[in-house]
């Protein structure tokens, strides 16, 4: 047994991948998943929801997935948008070596990785989606997100999907009460237990 979460820098577990194939937004890949990643071996219903409720990206632009796991968010982004540059964002070595696997392997020359120390900074974004991290607790939460958020380009969005029964509505009142900046979260959808969140600037 290992301390091992999805969320752990350097994963102690024994390295386990599985080939699957999926539909990414109309787009059938085969991708890699990785052991000590989120949700390993299949697409997690969150993330799903995500993808079918988010809107057309724009054409180009600078896209981040926040939390990449191994990798779904960015690939669909890059896809659906090539001329876009999509950084795949996680904490996890691991999750990070999956999403460049699998971008390399469907050619996808638009996506970057690397740890949220190593963003550029003053890289405003144009969109953001994420499936973030509940489990990491809500301060460590709440801090990512003060941290990400107030990054949105003037006319960016975020689109985030939180389980209902994790506290997706006080998330969205957290970010209404003005913690993480000049913000606006509203409910765009309820989906299989999730909600689906829309934040923009006020």
């Amino acid at each position: 047994m290992t301390g091992d979460h999805y969320f752990s820098d350097i994963p102690e577990s024994p390295l386990r991948q599985n080939t699957i194939t999926l539909t990414l937004r109309g787009h059938q890949v085969e991708v890699n998943t990785a052991s000590g990643t989120f949700s390993p071996g299949s697409l997690d219903t969150g993330t799903a929801q995500l993808l079918k409720w988010a809107p057309t990206p724009p054409e180009g632009g600078r896209f981040v997935d926040l939390g990449s796991g191994w990798g779904p968010l960015t690939v669909a982004l890059a896809l659906e948008s090539p001329s876009a540059s999509v950084w795949g964002i996680d904490v996890n070595e691991r999750a990070l070596a999956t999403t460049s696997q699998n971008a390399a392997a469907l050619k996808l020359a638009n996506v970057h990785t690397c740890r949220p120390e190593d963003y550029p900074d003053d890289a405003p974004i144009d969109l953001l989606w994420s499936n973030p991290p509940i489990r990491v607790g809500k301060e460590a939460l709440h801090d990512m997100l003060k941290l990400w958020l107030p990054r949105l380009a003037p006319e960016g969005e975020a689109w985030l999907v939180v389980a209902k029964k994790l506290g997706g509505d006080s998330l969205q009142a957290w970010l209404n009460a003005g913690h993480a900046g000049d913000l606006r979260a509203e409910r765009i959808e309820t989906s299989k237990g999730y909600r689906i969140l829309r934040v923009r600037r006020s």
